[in-house]
């Protein structure tokens, strides 16, 4: 069974070169260390750096993206296979199930609500796949002050906030990352409605 992980990341590039350089970096790792990457199926932005730079190193890329995005520019066409869902909520689901652990890049609104998802739902113990976050320029490092904050304040538990891996450097992330994959747990995320949706391949 092909190990996967799903990528969190931004349909911008943002203004630092090295956002786009760290991470086309990650989908080379992931893709040279054997596994296919999951993502939100965009061809712009981060989100286009990680699939292109993983299919150039012979990695898998599944890309998974609502409908009413299928008909513009957005779908990247050239990866391994480009799923066609429903709607977001249905998005989210499908990529969690079809993967063992989450890492999340820099990114934008869409990117934090991906990533407080899993989050929310390790903690509520609906699954123990790795989170991983990757602090390129300090980007997290309020969100982590933050979290922090609500561990001191109350309402978070340290363990739960433990259990998102953080650091600034891809290559020791994804070792972090890769130590807590379990691939012989099931795992219950939640099942979206229950809607026929489409599938489409792409060659690489």
């Amino acid at each position: 069974m092909q190990k996967r992980i799903t990528v969190f990341c931004g349909s911008s590039t943002g203004n630092d070169p090295q956002y786009l350089h760290q991470a086309a970096t990650v989908g080379t790792l992931l893709a040279e260390r054997g596994f296919g990457i999951v993502y939100g199926g965009a061809k712009y932005g981060t989100m286009g750096a990680v699939a292109d730079a993983a299919l150039a190193a012979g990695g898998e890329v599944i890309g998974v993206i609502p409908k009413h995005f299928i008909g513009g520019e957005a779908p990247h066409r050239g990866i391994t296979q480009l799923q066609v869902v429903e709607d977001m909520h249905e998005r989210k689901a499908r990529m969690a199930r079809l993967s063992q652990g989450f890492l999340a890049l820099p990114g934008g609104a869409g990117t934090l609500e991906e990533l407080f998802e899993v989050w929310t739902w390790a903690h509520l113990g609906m699954h123990t796949k790795p989170i991983g976050l990757l602090d390129v320029n300090g980007y997290y490092r309020l969100l982590l002050q933050f979290a922090d904050h609500m561990v001191t304040e109350g309402f978070l538990h340290q363990r739960s906030r433990d259990r998102v891996h953080v650091d600034a450097a891809p290559e020791a992330l994804l070792d972090k990352l890769l130590m807590g994959l379990e691939p012989s747990r099931r795992y219950a995320i939640p099942k979206a409605r229950a809607k026929k949706s489409e599938a489409t391949s792409g060659a690489r």
